[in-house]
């Protein structure tokens, strides 16, 4: 059996003395893994790095088999590495690939989206709102999606401000201002392509695609805890619009 592909990679773990265990989640394949002999050398450690782009060849006698893989750089994300935010941003794409999207399956929606993720993130600043809907589209393409096109309660399309936990579904201010506060949040820019949204409303996205995340992807999945990586994600921007904030107090 044998296959070539390109993807993103997701994880790279050693495996015995000098081979290592690479996982990529590629075009046409989904997420497959695969063992690169010498991937710990000097001469590929640099190659096989979370988020770079690569051109595999994949190898086994059968095709259960883990089997082998050759790899080739297309385009390496080591500009990533300068900037602590967007390099936490890549952990934590690449930890929620690994945690959430089933091996082997084609999953090419996920796989176009990421790539684009990645792009941004490298390209520099703006990719927190692509993050963010990132997490949504995950939810949706995995079969977990939230109805954010209407009021649950009412039907409306206007002033949708919150999202049920229990339904995932969008709800009006005012079917929903009574229960506020058992209520997620509804950044305009998760509805609305194009909106501008502040740090806070990124990290009022994060929230709701964290809860849905938790509650209802993490238990289809062995009610693993999410990868710390999103954490400490969350933690670093939280930080910043905290910073961020005091800044603005102490100006005015």
């Amino acid at each position: 059996m044998e296959w070539r592909d390109e993807g993103v990679i997701l994880s790279a773990r050693r495996h015995g003395e000098s081979s290592v265990i690479l996982e990529v989640l590629t075009k046409t394949h989904g997420r497959h893994a695969g063992v690169v002999r010498g991937g710990a050398s000097r001469k590929l450690a640099p190659v096989l790095q979370p988020g770079n782009q690569v051109e595999v060849e994949w190898r086994a006698r059968l095709e259960e088999h883990l089997g082998g893989f050759h790899v080739e750089l297309l385009r390496s994300r080591s500009a990533i590495m300068g900037d602590r935010a967007a390099l936490a941003a890549l952990g934590a794409i690449c930890a929620l690939g690994g945690f959430a999207l089933p091996e082997r399956m084609e999953l090419p929606e996920i796989y176009t989206r990421t790539i684009d993720l990645v792009d941004a993130l490298e390209a520099g600043e703006g990719w927190q709102a692509d993050y963010a809907i990132w997490e949504l589209m995950l939810l949706e393409e995995l079969g977990y999606g939230l109805d954010l096109g209407s009021c649950a309660a009412t039907g409306t399309t206007q002033e949708l401000v919150y999202v049920s936990p229990k339904s995932g579904r969008a709800v009006c201010r005012s079917s929903g201002l009574a229960y506020a506060d058992r209520m997620l949040p509804l950044p305009v820019f998760l509805q609305l392509e194009g909106a501008e949204p502040e740090a806070a409303d990124i990290l009022a996205a994060l929230k709701t695609t964290g809860y849905f995340l938790e509650r209802w992807l993490a238990p289809a999945l062995g009610n693993r805890p999410l990868p710390e990586a999103r954490g400490r994600l969350v933690q670093l921007l939280t930080r910043r619009v905290k910073k961020d904030a005091q800044g603005d107090s102490a100006a005015g």
